[in-house]
């Protein structure tokens, strides 16, 4: 692997870290696991989803769904209801999306003034390239993940 290689690798594990640090500590901040955080900003994203949307969506299994939406179910955050379409089927609704915005939008809020201001130390053709080697690197990451999926089953 040459030193260029091998530098963007450790900087990609260590941007993966950062990140999943920062959900984590937003999940507790919230008094929730980064799992229950991750299938409420799905939810929060679709409004409504089946569990099988929301493990698809997260890369959880429907066991683990099942017990994540139990405890966002039990702190309000989200009601099962029976699907119309499919009576073998639930749906998962989010809730009180108010208060939900309340307690992320000062935290996302923060963080989105942040890269705002650290992007605006590049230049345009920087930020072009930056943002053509971070969407090529979540390609890899669902081609990866896919691979490693498909090898389980």
């Amino acid at each position: 692997m040459s030193k260029i290689n091998s530098s963007a690798s450790a900087l990609g594990r260590e941007l993966a870290t950062a990140v999943i640090t920062f959900h984590e500590t937003v999940a507790r901040t919230l008094g929730m696991s980064a799992a229950e955080s991750r299938c409420l900003g799905v939810l929060r994203g679709m409004t409504v989803a089946t569990p099988g949307q929301l493990a698809q969506a997260t890369g959880l299994t429907t066991g683990a769904i099942t017990g994540i939406v139990d405890r966002l179910e039990k702190a309000g955050y989200a009601a099962r209801m029976p699907n119309p379409d499919d009576r073998r089927s639930l749906l998962v609704h989010i809730r009180q999306t108010e208060q939900i915005d309340a307690q992320l939008g000062p935290i996302y809020g923060s963080l989105s003034l942040a890269m705002t201001k650290m992007a605006e130390g590049y230049t345009p053709a920087e930020l072009e390239v930056i943002g053509r080697y971070l969407g090529d690197t979540i390609s890899v990451l669902k081609r990866e993940t896919a691979k490693l999926k498909a090898s389980r089953t």
